[in-house]
């Protein structure tokens, strides 16, 4: 292949254009992000960036090679499977010998439009968060999942009155019932309000949300009201191509959907699952550059699941997919220590591991959550 065009400019598109030099791409490589900032990582967004730990040259990648070219600003319109090119805003045709499909997901807002919610997906979003809760005393989280709780915990850091609003009790789909247990009581203790409403709720106000009613009637108001209610693959583009199917992009075991086309990262899926991780993202690109150049002599995506949160004063690491009424074994530590390290078992085989507060190496701790995966 001469020319390899990666659409998306994220860590998924990062790791690809590396790992296609790693597996002998000698041809051109063209980088297509639809946003103006070089590439970043999203998840210190949440935590770091809000906090004003980390600044936001410090999320920045690092550089792609001299030898990639980036086109910044410019998101893919349409995709042409048979003259291989892919349309841009601008007009232009990118003509590819092979394409890699990594325009991830944006944040999913509770309105058609959108209109007037505040939601967290990229450093601009980051910035009007920071820019209206500098003039706020209280905000309520709409979502208790990863990014809701996260968001949360860091108003809550500021000094913020915080409550955190969800259909389901938070965390369990994430954590399970016994560490989501003991997240939400930290969150409880340090201030912040829980609320269940399982019959949904109504966003209050027009140009600028404002709070919620419930099905019942009662209402909640904030300064600042922020949607962290999940994401949606970026497939519209795609429409022309047959490929906007709007649970992500099905792909092989190799990352494919066609011998010359990939995708990788939050909008790729394998069977009825997306798996919008950090680690996953990476995973998929390494198999997706040697799929691309050598077919099937690729080696075979393998699942295996790793996330983290910061959140309440705990670092909480995960690998595995946590059973959600399975109580782990505590292998080593003790909550009175804060520190501990968790094993989940179904029917007597490990299938996750967490640890929190704990510093333990990633390897072991994917060891320890699915040993058969790594010993093969």
């Amino acid at each position: 292949m001469e020319h390899i065009l990666i659409v998306g400019a994220g860590i998924a598109a990062v790791t690809a254009a590396d790992a296609l030099r790693r597996a002998g791409h000698i041809g051109r490589i063209t980088v297509v992000g639809d946003e103006p900032h070089a590439p970043y990582s999203r998840p210190p967004l949440s935590k770091g960036v809000l906090k004003k730990t980390e600044t936001l040259d410090s999320v920045t990648l690092p550089a792609l090679p001299a030898d990639v070219e980036l086109l910044r600003g410019t998101p893919a319109v349409a995709l042409d499977r048979d003259a291989r090119t892919v349309r841009l805003a601008d007009g232009r045709d990118v003509a590819y010998d092979g394409l890699v499909i990594a325009t991830g997901a944006r944040a999913r807002a509770l309105r058609t439009d959108g209109s007037g919610e505040l939601l967290l997906r990229s450093i601009d979003d980051a910035l009007t968060l920071e820019e209206r809760w500098a003039h706020a005393r209280s905000v309520l989280v709409i979502g208790g999942g990863f990014l809701g709780m996260e968001v949360a915990s860091t108003a809550r850091h500021l000094g913020l009155d915080v409550t955190v609003i969800d259909l389901v009790p938070h965390l369990v789909r994430q954590f399970g019932t016994y560490l989501a247990e003991r997240m939400t009581a930290a969150a409880e203790a340090s201030g912040v309000s829980l609320v269940v409403a399982p019959e949904g709720i109504e966003l209050i106000g027009d140009d600028v949300v404002q709070g919620v009613r419930t099905v019942g009637g009662a209402t909640r108001a904030a300064d600042v009201v922020v949607s962290a209610v999940g994401d949606l693959p970026n497939v519209e583009w795609l429409a022309s191509a047959g490929l906007a199917d709007p649970r992500g992009l099905l792909v092989d075991s190799r990352c494919r959907i066609a011998p010359d086309i990939v995708a990788i990262g939050d909008v790729a899926r394998t069977g009825e699952r997306r798996t919008p991780h950090w680690g996953a993202a990476l995973d998929q690109a390494r198999v997706a550059a040697v799929a691309l150049l050598h077919g099937d002599e690729a080696a075979e995506y393998v699942p295996a699941p790793y996330f983290w949160t910061e959140q309440w004063g705990l670092d909480l690491k995960i690998c595995g997919e946590i059973p959600i009424d399975v109580e782990p074994e505590v292998i080593a530590g003790s909550w009175h220590e804060n520190s501990l390290l968790l094993q989940y078992r179904v029917d007597g085989v490990p299938v996750a591991a967490a640890s929190v507060n704990r510093r333990f190496p990633i390897t072991k701790l994917r060891a320890l959550a699915q040993p058969a995966l790594v010993a093969s």
